[in-house]
């Protein structure tokens, strides 16, 4: 989704468990508000959504011209515009259909009365000009703070609505139809695409590349106006090349990086190094502590941590069927009987299948046999055995001769009269005596008096 200035541009996704988190800065933007004087924006950090302490942080997407300040691009912008037209030339400006362009009517809109350009045409062509001119104004959730409020005064948050009232801006969906009809010169015309490959711009730059007098203006910077040019060679058109990157710089990464504090940060690799042309601008590419990991173009990279729990849901039908016990107050467990499925990377407990009825016939049977026999659960136990009280119970029931000895991981109770061995530990109790199942069963009953079941 392109963004424009006015707009709250922090492409951000986290991703968290119980322990871990992972913040996504993709195309981190500032907040681009247009003020006066002509070509002084104000820039205003976004990114305090980004929360503080994650364990990765990974930035992608920052800008590409790191030493063009969007202030003066926009300044030499409505300059440039300015001087072609009272030259009786014409503008094109290759453009999105949305994004920076609403904030160029809108520097433009501050500026014309001031600049003598009340008299000149502005041409918005694109199949969804009218549209992306609309939703502009309605969707206010994406705007920064000071548009919003103009949202629900209610008043048009971006100023274009006033240029097309006063027919200063129109719009058309191609050249062909009502356009030729209102078409005259000098006119600003804004359209794309900005590769020069195709769309309506095409046909302006035939029309008016042949003529000194006309410019072309490239404001965005994801291609190269070079490269762009090339096919329309020889150009007699002037070429401006002020590309309006609001993306976060690298001045502006760093401190990003000491406010939010991320234990490590993954980016791609041209972010580690300074750009070819520029080898000693040292400040030109990320530098923290500990250093960022880099990736390249469809490299698999292991992040520096291990988890150890997942999340796992549970299905309705199965949550109704569990009991829970309390087993100290405020504590309360339930036994689970179930099946984990696990799909994508998700994990979800569903109520395991019911044993099938037993029929007659050998087919039926063959069939059954493929079904797992839900066998009774043996109830759990939780708690712990008191060694004090545990042999005074057994003197009770008639033990004596009762020794005993504490070990690393518990106790040891011997009963030297009856030649028999009981470990209590931690996590389990052992009963060992010589093939005299009847004195187990005695002393497990015995064990099980001190532990709860559920």
């Amino acid at each position: 989704m392109l963004s424009a200035g006015g707009w709250r541009s922090l492409n951000r996704k986290t991703v968290s468990d119980f322990e871990e988190s992972i913040d996504w800065c993709e195309q981190p933007k500032v907040q681009y508000e247009t003020v006066l004087p002509v070509g002084a924006p104000n820039l205003t950090m976004q990114c305090a959504q980004i929360q503080i302490n994650h364990d990765v942080l990974v930035l992608t997407g920052l800008t590409q011209i790191p030493t063009a300040n969007p202030d003066g691009m926009v300044g030499e912008f409505c300059s440039s515009l300015a001087l072609t037209v009272r030259n009786g030339g014409n503008v094109l400006v290759p453009c999105y259909p949305s994004g920076v362009i609403y904030d160029l009517l809108e520097c433009l809109y501050q500026y014309i009365d001031s600049a003598g350009l009340a008299n000149i045409p502005f041409y918005f062509i694109s199949p969804v000009a009218n549209s992306s001119l609309e939703f502009s104004q309605i969707f206010a959730e994406w705007l920064c703070h000071n548009k919003q409020t103009k949202v629900y005064l209610p008043e048009p948050p971006f100023p274009h609505a006033e240029l097309i009232q006063t027919n200063k801006l129109k719009h058309y969906p191609s050249i062909h139809g009502d356009f030729s009809n209102d078409f005259r010169q000098p006119c600003v015309v804004f359209t794309g695409h900005p590769s020069l490959r195709f769309g309506d711009v095409v046909h302006f730059m035939e029309l008016w590349g042949k003529s000194s007098l006309n410019t072309v203006i490239f404001t965005e910077p994801d291609f190269s106006y070079l490269e762009a040019l090339a096919p329309y060679q020889p150009l007699a058109m002037k070429c401006i090349y002020c590309p309006i990157d609001t993306r976060l710089n690298f001045i502006q990464v760093s401190k990003l990086l000491k406010e939010v504090q991320p234990l490590h940060v993954v980016c791609p690799e041209q972010y580690t190094q300074p750009p070819p042309a520029q080898s000693h601008r040292m400040d030109l590419m990320i530098d923290c502590q500990p250093p960022p990991m880099s990736y390249r173009r469809a490299e698999v990279l292991a992040l520096p941590f291990k988890r150890r729990y997942e999340k796992i849901e549970i299905m309705p039908e199965l949550a109704d069927s569990l009991v829970p016990m309390e087993i100290k107050p405020g504590i309360s467990l339930a036994t689970v009987s179930a099946v984990l499925h696990t799909k994508d990377n998700k994990h979800v407990l569903q109520p395991p299948p019911r044993p099938a009825q037993p029929t007659g016939g050998k087919k039926r049977k063959r069939a059954n046999e493929d079904i797992p026999d839900c066998k009774v659960l043996k109830p759990l136990l939780s708690g712990s055995i008191p060694v004090e009280q545990f042999v005074q119970t057994l003197e009770k029931h008639g033990f004596s001769d009762i020794k005993v000895e504490d070990t690393a991981k518990g106790h040891i109770v011997l009963l030297q009269e009856a030649e028999t061995l009981i470990q209590i530990e931690e996590d389990s109790t052992h009963i060992i005596c010589d093939n005299d199942e009847t004195l187990r069963v005695r002393l497990r009953d015995l064990v099980l008096k001190f532990l709860q079941k559920f």
